[in-house]
């Protein structure tokens, strides 16, 4: 037998559990606690190992529902993503001293546009829908075409120009106010945020 030293409280504890007079404190505490219990021990044994199958059989059904990505290939079209990027913006495009040597708005307009088409000469097909509205006499003027001769048709003094490097033309009698708007318009069509149409037009 070992002697131990309990406190008040826990004394008042075992004491109002004893079911008989003489019961001893051992009696009190085995009955209490599942010392000894070889059943209880076994259900609780029995309960983790459940447990711990359940737990097992969760992660494995996670491991399957979640869908495994090759990390190469993320790599790979992120890759991508940003070679499209990098390549198709008009400001990888854009030299700016040569803008500066231009004497007028025309060469600059016309270095400009040539820059968007470099940068988009898949899609640089849609400015050619850019026009002014319809005049009283029905005639439709165009700012771009494929060719001087459809320019020179639709209006009087267009002074058609081609787009350095590119298949487009463009009448470049327009004074700068309306030739900014015309990159407005282009730049806008492109695919180009606020903040960079202004940026674009702004060269001019």
């Amino acid at each position: 037998m070992k002697n131990i030293e309990i406190d008040d409280e826990l004394y008042l504890y075992i004491v109002s559990n004893t079911q008989s007079i003489g019961e001893s404190a051992s009696s009190i505490l085995r009955r209490l606690l599942p010392i000894g219990d070889t059943n209880h021990q076994s259900t609780l044994e029995s309960t983790v190992v459940t447990e711990i199958k359940d737990n097992n059989t969760k992660e494995d059904e996670l491991a399957q529902d979640t869908p495994v990505v090759d990390a190469s290939l993320i790599e790979s079209e992120l890759s991508e993503v940003d070679k499209i990027a990098s390549t198709e913006s008009v400001f990888n495009f854009i030299n700016k001293e040569e803008l500066a040597m231009q004497r007028g708005a025309v060469g600059r307009f016309l270095l400009i546009l040539a820059a968007l088409y470099r940068a988009h000469p898949k899609t640089f097909n849609i400015v050619t829908n850019i026009a002014p509205k319809v005049s009283a006499r029905k005639t439709k003027r165009l700012y771009f075409a494929l060719s001087e001769e459809v320019l020179t048709a639709s209006g009087s003094s267009t002074k058609p120009k081609q787009v350095p490097q590119s298949p487009f033309w463009v009448i470049t009698n327009s004074n700068t106010t309306r030739k900014k708007m015309m990159l407005t318009e282009a730049a806008t069509l492109l695919g180009y945020e606020e903040r960079d149409v202004i940026k674009i037009r702004e060269l001019l």
